[in-house]
């Protein structure tokens, strides 16, 4: 690969070139940064010590919140590092590297949030059965399934470009490195990694949508029959949350993703990469503690426990 490219590195063209404005956004995504840091790892943490959460749910929330660690570390960073320097290259195995990884954390999450979404299908309609089809075995077997998933998409998408010859120029049009402005520096044939885009990205998206509307279809039917208004109010309060956190993943990732070239605008989708990349792993911690009755109770539980311990 090496001796078949004259390009060395990239040059990420960032978010602009103002030095004021670029200290100010580095303020900014710096503070999203550490919140997402601090809430995933304490929702992590949470679960882990509160034994009324150690159900399946929580069990995925978990995978959830350590995925938007690494999906949001994968390409915030060098975000930050660029805010803060007027050389803004990144070399060609850095930025293959950064490719690789941010295909695998954000295909995993797509495939964990469908898991979810059966998950609560399992729990509403099945709730005499629940714990015996969400096995700990079968808990490992679809988390597990989801990774490999992301490892196989990123796998193949990371090693198809990284084949290509680039001979200049060498400018991404973003502000971490991405497969569609990788393809367009290319000085070779890329019908094939536009195939294989076509064929993976659309066989992830049907496969976990479909799993998402059939299962939550299937929560409505249940929901509906039951006439118990306190089964209602304790399903739905169960499903808001995730509702939320899919909603917005797959409505950033569809107006990034999903529309013509034609009516395509660089700065708009740079807004929404920054939303989808950075600021979606800092709202999902915060979605789950505000709208999820049991994390209000656990954290309220630990801050009582941790003042009592200080006090006495």
């Amino acid at each position: 690969m090496g001796n078949s490219t004259r390009v060395t590195e990239f040059i990420l063209t960032g978010l602009t070139d103002n030095p004021q404005l670029q200290l100010l956004l580095f303020v900014i995504f710096f503070a999203i940064y550490a919140i997402t840091l601090v809430g995933n790892v304490g929702m992590i943490v949470l679960i882990r010590t509160s034994p009324p959460l150690h159900t399946p749910m929580y069990f995925f929330l978990t995978n959830l919140s350590f995925l938007d660690i690494c999906y949001s570390s994968s390409v915030t960073p060098k975000l930050l590092s660029n805010l803060l320097k007027e050389n803004k290259a990144i070399s060609f195995a850095g930025c293959f590297a950064q490719l690789y990884f941010y295909g695998l954390f954000a295909t995993t999450e797509c495939y964990l949030l469908a898991v979810m979404a059966y998950d609560r299908y399992v729990a509403i309609c099945n709730p005499l059965f629940y714990f015996i089809t969400m096995s700990p075995k079968k808990r490992i077997q679809l988390t597990a399934f989801s990774y490999i998933a992301g490892i196989i998409n990123a796998l193949v998408h990371t090693t198809a470009a990284s084949r290509l010859h680039y001979c200049g120029p060498n400018i991404i049009k973003n502000f971490y490195c991405e497969v569609p402005p990788i393809l367009k520096l290319a000085c070779s044939n890329i019908s094939l990694n536009e195939l294989l885009m076509f064929i993976l990205i659309g066989f992830n998206v049907i496969t976990t949508t479909l799993t998402i509307l059939t299962s939550y279809t299937y929560i409505l039917v249940t929901i509906l029959k039951d006439r118990s208004a306190k089964s209602h109010r304790k399903a739905l309060s169960t499903c808001t949350s995730h509702l939320m956190v899919i909603g917005i993943f797959y409505g950033c990732g569809s107006f990034i993703y999903a529309r013509p070239s034609s009516r395509q605008s660089h700065h708009i989708d740079q807004m929404a990469s920054l939303f989808y990349v950075v600021v979606i792993p800092m709202l999902n911690p915060l979605i789950y503690s505000l709208r999820n009755q049991e994390v209000r109770i656990a954290i309220r539980k630990a801050l009582r426990k941790r003042a009592m311990s200080i006090y006495f």
